[in-house]
């Protein structure tokens, strides 16, 4: 089995017995459709079933309870026999940011002329958040994530990411990936949008997880591994209950003045940051991994 196949296979997923979907094209070809992991190796076929779109499933009354109700009548394919795809449609994917003690702590070491900033937001009412990818410029488990080839310092930040339907509810999470190039966001504050958004500068999946209830979200942990020439450079892990602001919090300063008619995908910031000895280069492999939901594993190129 290819090794971002493997990677994806949603085995020992603790803290959750919520349906696990995707997006995913047959192996030999075809049309995006919708799917459901069943077991360990197998998936389970919705679109056969009538659920042509993801948005529109997770913007049901109940997506979890509907996915329950289908999986039995509906045929499967072995995951080694499909492709996964980004679990976004038209999805905008936005980013909260310094909402780790970490993350605030890291930003105001990499910028001596915006570090008074990350530190007043990180105590502030109001959240940073910003804008990150439109979902045709996302990537995929399995596809290849981005560095900038004018930036010198290219850093993985591993996050849980929510993911809302169009009426601002929040119906699960998935495994995301807020690449950033430091050294530009640490020369001017201002540079911040092209720091965080360019070619495959983002990146989701495997799943999302029908799983809401924060409580117990937020005893997972999330973990990093980057492998360079199959050797270990770089390893971290945190977890969600370092999140310093509530779910809910978060979702209602993003809906603020905003509409997001097909739903939207907030990453809520990251509590894994390597020091500045460390860059990623092309051809690392970055493993991400977020109990409850599954592992997104990606290679790097340079655009």
């Amino acid at each position: 089995m290819p090794a971002d196949r493997a990677a994806a296979r949603p085995t020992s997923q603790p803290g959750t017995s919520r349906p696990l979907v995707c997006r995913f094209v047959p192996a030999a070809g075809g049309m995006a459709r919708v799917g459901a992991a069943l077991g360990d190796a197998t998936i389970a076929d919705l679109t056969a079933a009538g659920v042509d779109s993801l948005d529109r499933l997770l913007d049901g009354p109940d997506p979890a309870a509907a996915v329950a109700a289908l999986l039995p009548a509906v045929p499967t394919l072995a995951l080694a026999d499909v492709h996964l795809l980004p679990p976004v449609e038209m999805q905008e994917v936005w980013a909260a940011g310094v909402t780790y003690l970490r993350s605030k702590t890291a930003r105001m070491e990499e910028s001596d002329f915006s570090a008074s900033a990350y530190d007043r937001v990180y105590d502030a009412d109001r959240p940073e958040i910003f804008f990150k990818s439109i979902a045709d410029k996302v990537v995929g488990t399995g596809d290849a994530v981005g560095i900038r080839s004018d930036a010198r310092w290219n850093v993985p930040e591993p996050e849980l990411a929510l993911v809302m339907n169009g009426r601002g509810a929040i119906v699960g999470c998935a495994v995301g990936n807020d690449m950033s190039s430091r050294d530009i966001e640490g020369e001017n504050l201002l540079y911040l949008p092209q720091a965080k958004t360019y070619d495959r500068s983002c990146a989701l999946g495997p799943w999302v997880a029908l799983e809401t209830d924060e409580a117990l979200i937020r005893r997972w942990t999330i973990a990093i591994a980057i492998a360079r020439g199959g050797e270990t450079v770089f390893e971290g892990e945190t977890r969600v209950d370092q999140i310093k602001r509530r779910f809910d919090e978060l979702a209602a300063w993003l809906w603020r003045s905003q509409r997001f008619p097909h739903g939207v995908v907030l990453l809520t910031g990251t509590g894994i940051v390597p020091d500045e000895s460390f860059t990623l280069l092309p051809g690392d492999r970055v493993t991400i991994r977020v109990d409850g939901v599954g592992t997104l594993e990606n290679t790097v190129i340079t655009v």
